[in-house]
């Protein structure tokens, strides 16, 4: 298999991860949103694998709008447009570094981006029209980008996690999500559990984004509350924690998913995929094995 097969694999096996965890307030494989089903999830894991094996060929804004046009053709409703913009940077990195660190790489990635891939991401968005995006005065996605997509994402950082990961050098991912996510490993927690632990040390860092644009900043703050007190609680290593977990997902639940944390669902499959990038598949479970 090539490296970049390799690292597409890895990608998509990110995502499965990532939906297959029961995260709170989140579609799992027993729970569905009223427009969005884990199968959903399943056909845009599968559906980015060309598109990401390419990300080394083509301009990253390329690879985003690909990958999002192919999902389309696979789901009616937005299932990875945030896991996507994340997932893309860092295949390109993995697969462009000569030396150095994955994350050196995708700041360098991040800073050679041009207006043409502000285009391109704008059409993907277009595409998708996430739900509470609504309008700026300055670069709106409606029109043509005037400046680069690392230019255009520093102006929708203070509203948007993924705009600031692109903004930070994906400081989130890289300095808090794949370390929560390697620690609940070593612990001895499975898959499943470990992601769920790291998703909400995500969520109880900053207020979840998709939250704060669909239901308001109150509710935003309420959910990191939550995830906050399941944290202190034992998160998933302990039963009191786990019922918290329960509680939190109970209390992100309502018709319109208004109140998902779709964006730090997103950051915690980018934080599963720079663990699978830089410790591979086989080295973190031949790990867990090793501790249980």
């Amino acid at each position: 298999m090539s490296r970049a097969a390799d690292v597409a694999a890895l990608a998509q096996l990110a995502c499965l991860l990532e939906v297959s965890a029961p995260k709170p307030g989140n579609v799992s494989p027993k729970t569905a949103f009223h427009d969005a089903r884990y199968e959903d999830f399943l056909a845009s894991a599968v559906a980015i694998g060309p598109a990401i094996a390419g990300a080394a060929l083509h301009p990253l804004g390329v690879t985003i709008r690909s990958a999002v046009e192919a999902t389309r053709r696979w789901t009616v409703t937005n299932t990875n447009l945030g896991i996507v913009l994340l997932l893309a940077p860092l295949a390109r990195a993995a697969l462009t570094r000569d030396a150095g660190s994955l994350r050196d790489a995708v700041r360098s990635t991040l800073a050679q981006t041009t207006v043409a891939d502000a285009n391109e991401v704008y059409a993907a968005i277009r595409l998708v029209s996430p739900g509470g995006l609504g309008t700026v005065p300055d670069q709106d996605v409606a029109h043509p980008p005037t400046v680069s997509l690392l230019e255009a994402m520093a102006l929708a950082q203070g509203r948007d996690a993924i705009a600031r990961e692109y903004v930070s050098g994906f400081a989130t991912i890289f300095d808090r999500g794949a370390p929560a996510l390697c620690r609940a490993r070593a612990a001895g927690l499975p898959w499943s559990d470990a992601i769920v632990h790291a998703y909400l040390t995500l969520l109880a860092a900053a207020p979840d984004t998709h939250i704060a644009r669909r239901a308001g900043a109150a509710a935003a703050g309420d959910a990191q509350r939550l995830a906050q007190a399941a944290l202190d609680a034992g998160g998933m290593h302990r039963p009191a924690g786990r019922a918290a977990v329960a509680a939190l997902d109970q209390a992100l639940r309502d018709p319109r998913n208004a109140r998902n944390p779709g964006a730090t669902a997103d950051l915690t499959a980018g934080a599963i995929f720079v663990t699978l990038l830089e410790h591979g598949w086989s080295h973190a479970t031949e790990e867990h094995h090793a501790g249980a």
